[in-house]
């Protein structure tokens, strides 16, 4: 199988793995930007790319970026539809309270992992099949 990537920028990087058998392949800048403390913004990766149908791709955060530098997703994980041809753009913030981060072309920004969906189709009813845990929400498994 093989993923099909389209490079939008000549400063784009494609997305790799970093090791063989890594779930995710990373994504890369292709601009440069500063972020200031708690600031946030898009970043461009100047490719796009075909998701094969039956799957969707999740953008991650990278955990050396966060553990590192206080970097962050807004929207993680990120959704890609596998219809969308467009730029794949980062939403990334920067949590650190004191230092700004800068961000060049060529920078790995966050991870890109591809997974299998189910689309099945919505059907109303007046009752649910009951379970175990029934309606117990947030907190109620201690």
């Amino acid at each position: 199988m093989t993923f099909r990537v389209r490079r939008l920028d000549a400063r784009a990087v494609l997305p790799t793995r970093a090791y063989p058998g890594d779930a995710g392949l990373d994504l890369y800048a292709a601009e440069d930007r500063m972020l200031e403390p708690g600031q946030r913004a898009s970043i461009g990766t100047g490719v796009s790319v075909e998701i094969p149908g039956g799957q969707a791709g999740l953008v991650l955060p990278r955990s050396g970026l966060a553990a590192s530098h206080g970097i962050a997703l807004v929207n993680a994980p990120g959704l890609i539809d596998s219809g969308y041809r467009g730029e794949l753009r980062v939403l990334l913030l920067n949590t650190d309270r004191s230092e700004a981060f800068t961000v060049a072309a060529g920078d790995r920004i966050a991870q890109l992992v591809l997974v299998r969906v189910e689309t099945p189709a919505v059907e109303e009813v007046d009752e649910l099949a009951g379970s175990e845990r029934g309606v117990g929400g947030f907190g109620s498994s201690g």
